[in-house]
This record gives C-alpha cells, sequence and structure tokens, in this order.
C-alpha cells in the first residue's frame, strides 16, 4: 500500500520519493526476509531500530551495500 502512493506521488511530481520501511525483527533472518521484501516491493530504503545491537546493525548495512539499499 505504501509503495504504491511513493509511486503516485513520484509520477505526479516528477521528484524521487521513497518510504522507510521498518524491517526491524526478532531474528537477523527474519529482518533479511523483510529487507528482501521492502525490496520486491520496490522501496530503496529499509529502517531499523537501533536496539537489534551493533552487530545486527553492521549485517544489515552490508546486507544493505549488496542490494544497493539505503539503510537509515
Amino acid at each position: 500500500y505504501c509503495m504504491e502512493a511513493v509511486n503516485k506521488a513520484q509520477a505526479e511530481t516528477g521528484e524521487i520519493k521513497g518510504t522507510y520501511l521498518n524491517v526491524t525483527a526478532a531474528t537477523m533472518e527474519d529482518m533479511y526476509e523483510r529487507a528482501d521484501f521492502a525490496k520486491e516491493l520496490g522501496s530503496n530504503i529499509v529502517m531499523i531500530d537501533l536496539v537489534i545491537g551493533y552487530t545486527a546493525i553492521q549485517s544489515m548495512a552490508k546486507w544493505a551495500r549488496r542490494n544497493d539499499m539505503i539503510l537509515h
């Protein structure tokens, strides 16, 4: 639903738009799955909570770089 709104706004304005899809989950596997789904939907930005911890943040940063995504 949110990506439909982003795509509509981009079409109407000619500007690049984005939405921060939160992929925070209990396990890394779940976060990777959510991030992959966000990418499939057409999102170029994913967001995580800092409470997941430093190691998990670094793992998600590596995933984002490998998948040409922005991590917030």
